[in-house]
């Protein structure tokens, strides 16, 4: 397993991609925004893109890093009832797309333990 801070750096340009994607591509993300939530999905699509980058700036910090990785391990839970979702909304499309709505719900947990993981870069 690489070292936790070449990890932390990595899961940071993961999450800033994922944060820049909601603002350059939202429509994806409105959909899959659970209805339960009030407001507008659009608005829950650019609170998350904010706060992905919000993290991804704290990993790639050392002195934000350890704080920053528990707080993404915690978002990465958060946002999974929007997988969820994402996987019932697909289940009547194509063969390829059910594969990827449903590759995204145990590929999860795996996120939540690299934050984890992160959590202990000492630089």
């Amino acid at each position: 397993m690489p070292r936790p801070a070449h990890s932390a750096l990595a899961l940071a340009g993961l999450m800033a991609a994922a944060g820049a994607t909601h603002f350059l591509a939202p429509k994806p993300f409105d959909s899959i925004v659970p209805r339960a939530l009030p407001g507008s999905p659009r608005t829950w699509t650019r609170v998350s893109g904010a706060a992905e980058l919000a993290l991804a700036a704290g990993l790639a910090v050392p002195g934000t890093r350890r704080a920053s990785a528990r707080a993404t391990a915690l978002f990465l839970a958060a946002v999974f009832p929007a997988n969820v979702k994402m996987a019932y909304d697909w289940r009547h499309r194509s063969t390829a797309a059910r594969a990827v709505a449903y590759g995204r719900l145990p590929l999860q947990l795996p996120l939540v333990l690299w934050a984890g993981h992160a959590a202990r870069a000492e630089d």
